[in-house]
């Protein structure tokens, strides 16, 4: 049977054909129901504009938004406070004066701009690597670039972000997952590998991310990349939380000094670059492969030219200016004041998760947070595991010391409300 025939029927059956289709149909209600009971379906919450602080309102559906006063927002991934930044929308706006306000069609055809081009040559001189691939979401880089390598066995850290692991069931591989950020688990899943399959002449590709987005705590990079090494896999490193906080923009690759023995760097440029959009950055052959075979960058429209033009002004003011340090003087600041009234916070990095346990305790935190004021979610199973319920905190840049102190003052309030102080 033809596809027309197959997707176009015609003659008098047609009704008859429809009315047993929806036979077969989806009870979306129920799907939402049983979320709901669960305890996690979410709604929409609109922001009016993008900052550290804003006005949120319920989610409106289709009538106009009921905004509320300002709300200190410890919620976003825009760690360095760029996304609001004029300069990033002056750059936007002369690249759309320029170039085109989209792409208007895969980089292929005649989506490719002297946009795409110039951020790309930043991109890889940051990561310092021969060439840079932008793909038009960080998620699209993730899936695009494992399927596109094809390989046999992915061996993937057990807290990696979905992408990767939608990644890796999309190409197919054999995917062997290792304890959180253990070298020893690694070497013990490739060792076993090696004695159990004849792994001569397959293809095997090491995934990690460098700062994991819950818990806040670094990879062991360079041990990742010994134990890599030691079996002949090629490493790939997520630098999604961390591209534009470590010295001249990089990410951990480059804080460790790791930009030769890590294959494929990835990241995006939508948490502390302030934009949208994602990139792969590394050898000539690597990109070069991509372009060719990465189906999300392939059949995708590229990424809209203004959005390219304000990555790259954010890139220049991550390696020229003091916003890292900035961040880290407010990060310092917030994780001393929660460690000091008691809280345990997780991590080491810009994301501070302030760990409650239990999971009506961290929902009832975080109600009592919201009242105050402050944006901060409650994460619980089973985006984290049973007992490790937490709030999320993200600090940013563009966070003052009264933000800070605001911050502190709304915990300690909360705490002892609910009985965690």
């Amino acid at each position: 049977m033809s596809f027309e025939s197959r997707h176009r029927p015609d003659g008098d059956d047609t009704h008859e054909d429809h009315r047993e289709a929806n036979d077969h149909g989806f009870d979306l209600d129920a799907r939402l129901a049983s979320r709901e009971a669960r305890g996690l379906r979410r709604d929409l919450a609109p922001v009016d504009e993008v900052g550290p602080r804003a006005r949120t309102a319920p989610d409106p559906k289709d009538e106009p938004a009921a905004w509320t006063e300002d709300r200190l927002v410890l919620a976003s991934n825009d760690y360095l406070g760029l996304a609001g930044d004029p300069r990033l929308a002056e750059a936007a706006a002369e690249t759309a004066h320029e170039v085109g306000a989209g792409a208007g069609a895969s980089r292929l055809v005649v989506g490719d701009t002297p946009a795409h081009r110039a951020l790309e040559r930043d991109l890889a001189a940051t990561k310092r690597t021969e060439r840079a691939l932008v793909f038009a979401s960080g998620y699209a880089a993730n899936v695009g670039t494992i399927t596109a390598l094809d390989p046999d066995a992915v061996f993937s850290d057990e807290l990696n972000h979905a992408s990767i692991i939608d990644g890796c069931r999309l190409s197919g591989a054999d995917a062997e997952i290792y304890d959180h950020c253990s070298p020893a688990a690694l070497r013990a899943a490739m060792r076993e590998r090696a004695r159990d399959v004849d792994a001569t002449d397959e293809s095997w590709l090491v995934v990690t991310d460098s700062v994991f987005s819950m818990d806040g705590d670094v990879a062991p990079l360079a041990d990742l990349c010994d134990a890599a090494e030691s079996f002949g896999a090629w490493v790939m490193v997520d630098e999604a939380h961390a591209t534009g906080l470590y010295a001249d923009g990089g990410g951990i690759v480059q804080r460790e000094g790791l930009s030769d023995r890590v294959d494929v760097q990835l990241g995006t440029l939508s948490k502390a670059l302030g934009t949208q959009g994602g990139y792969v950055a590394g050898d000539e052959t690597l990109v070069e492969h991509l372009l060719n075979t990465a189906r999300a960058f392939v059949f995708s429209t590229g990424l809209a030219p203004p959005a390219a033009g304000a990555a790259r002004e954010s890139l220049r003011i991550a390696r020229e200016g003091d916003r890292p340090e900035r961040l880290w003087n407010v990060v310092g600041r917030t994780r001393a004041g929660l460690e000091a009234m008691g809280y345990q916070v997780l991590g080491e990095t810009q994301i501070l998760p302030v760990l409650v346990g239990d999971r009506a305790d961290a929902v009832a935190l975080a109600d009592r947070l919201h009242e105050a004021g402050i944006v901060a979610p409650a994460i619980r199973p089973p985006t984290v595991p049973e007992g490790t319920s937490r709030i999320r905190l993200a600090p940013t840049a563009a966070h003052t010391a009264d933000d800070v102190d605001r911050c502190l003052a709304a915990f300690e309030a909360a705490g002892s409300e609910v009985g965690l102080l």
